[in-house]
């Protein structure tokens, strides 16, 4: 299982080589401890292999396609754009790869014992482990974490074959694309796919069942990005409930409760993520877990059993593979000694990477004022930003909530809420205001460069000062 097979106790075992799994092994190692390592696959988990890594990189793909398909309107004259899917995804792949090549020797080099197969707890903080030919193995560590992540959700009468109907984990094996699309889910996933399918040329559906795609974004976000799906002919049906298929052909035809049959090549399940907390045998060790199979843990990550903590896609907070960095360092510094300060889930930052990209932190306005806030907002497009109209992307809009002083101008920002280009880039200021309670006035008085597209967001927060420059 490893190449130190003599050593069976450490000061920390880890079963999950995911964000949050390898996240804690890299950042307790560079402290000093001695770190196990138990994966069963690949060490970067969904994240790398099938997720966030492989998604980015066809969206970039669509985005080099759309910028050719528009370079004539730069005077640069190129023929027609096509696209080899095959040189596509073997990118994808080169990419994937040689991630993993510079993660595997990084956890080499910080001396991680690295063990292969599945992790199983089992009492005192012994973890059993099973490698794919049988062969069973034991190690102890002083505290272990639980990050063993999660796998994609599917639904009755959809099921996965790989070839008509897939999840995020078939679309990243596709040997040509689809011509005609459904996309099961308006979500963060479900919208990035469905974007770049459409941009290669994809006909593209999504069918959402609840009223709004994205929730949780901000409306004035979401009808952005509702307004260039249109545009682009991605048909989006919100309150569509799916009842089945029936395949025929190359294709199938999915039944949709109260509409026309919907005829399509391939269907794309994209409704979230379920913990991967099966295999960890937990039942009777004193780790809870709950009816949706997450591990339940309090504010530090720890689970009800003494040193054992659970982190990631395996517990109940939000999916992100930066929270699941935050989650490893949490316990890592717990295990130090040192001051440990529990994870604001409500100011994380959350970027999503279909066109236009759409990017946001802190309440909404509608959860602002739902949370008691007496609010005031300010809205600013991209078509008076000199940059965007620069790069010819002046789609999308820069919001800002904030707390309403007595005097009309903004407090305390709430929320920084973004559609456009490149705004899952320009995220960071707007996450620092949110996070460190900043004030408008606060913000005001620092400067932005000319031109960028960063001065859409100073010129947002200045006019919330009840003056601005150039709004």
């Amino acid at each position: 299982m490893s190449d130190d097979a003599l050593k069976t106790h450490y000061d920390l075992v880890i079963i999950g080589g995911g964000p949050g799994g390898y996240g804690a092994a890299l950042y307790g190692a560079a402290a000093g401890l001695d770190i196990a390592l138990v994966e069963k696959d690949k060490v970067g988990g969904t994240c790398l292999h099938r997720g966030c890594i492989p998604a980015k990189e066809l969206l970039e793909t669509a985005h080099v396609y759309r910028t050719v398909g528009h370079a004539s309107a730069f005077g640069v004259e190129s023929s027609a754009p096509t696209l080899e899917f095959g040189t596509t995804m073997a990118r994808k792949q080169q990419v994937v790869d040689g991630l993993f090549k510079g993660l595997s020797g990084l956890l080499k080099h910080r001396k991680v014992t690295v063990f292969s197969g599945t992790g199983t707890l089992m009492a005192d903080r012994t973890v059993r482990m099973t490698a794919d030919d049988g062969d069973t193995a034991v190690i102890s560590g002083d505290a272990v974490i639980l990050a063993s992540g999660s796998v994609p959700r599917t639904i009755p009468g959809f099921e996965v074959d790989g070839k008509i109907v897939l999840t995020s984990d078939e679309v990243f094996e596709l040997d040509q694309l689809p011509k005609r699309v459904a996309v099961i889910g308006g979500g963060a996933i479900g919208c990035e796919f469905a974007s770049m399918m459409s941009d290669l040329g994809s006909e593209v559906t999504i069918l959402e069942a609840l009223p709004q795609i994205l929730p949780g974004v901000d409306k004035d976000v979401v009808n952005v990005v509702l307004r260039s799906f249109k545009g682009r002919k991605i048909d989006v049906q919100t309150g569509a409930m799916v009842k089945g298929h029936t395949p025929g052909g190359t294709g199938t035809s999915i039944e949709i409760e109260g509409a026309d049959t919907l005829n399509v090549d391939a269907v794309i399940v994209s409704v979230g993520r379920r913990p991967l907390s099966d295999s960890l045998g937990l039942a009777g060790t004193g780790v809870a877990v709950d009816e949706r199979g997450f591990v339940e843990v309090d504010e530090y990550c720890r689970t009800g059993l003494d040193g054992v903590y659970a982190i990631g896609d395996l517990i109940a907070t939000p999916g992100l593979a930066h929270v699941g960095y935050a989650e490893a360092i949490l316990v890592i510094k717990q295990l130090l000694g040192e001051d440990a300060i529990p994870v604001d889930y409500g100011k994380v930052a959350w970027c999503i990477y279909c066109q236009p990209e759409v990017a946001f932190v802190g309440l909404s306005e509608q959860a602002a004022i739902d949370a008691g806030h007496d609010v005031i907002t300010t809205k600013h497009r991209w078509g008076g930003n000199s940059r965007a109209l620069i790069i010819g992307d002046t789609e999308g809009v820069v919001k800002i909530i904030a707390e309403k002083l007595p005097d009309g101008t903004g407090g305390t920002v709430l929320g920084v809420h973004m559609a456009g280009p490149w705004v899952t880039e320009q995220l960071g200021q707007g996450y620092l205001a949110v996070n460190w309670e900043a004030s408008v006035e606060e913000i005001a008085h620092f400067i932005q460069p000319h031109p960028s597209l960063s001065e859409s967001f100073g010129e947002a927060v200045l006019s919330l000062t009840g003056r601005s420059l150039n709004s």
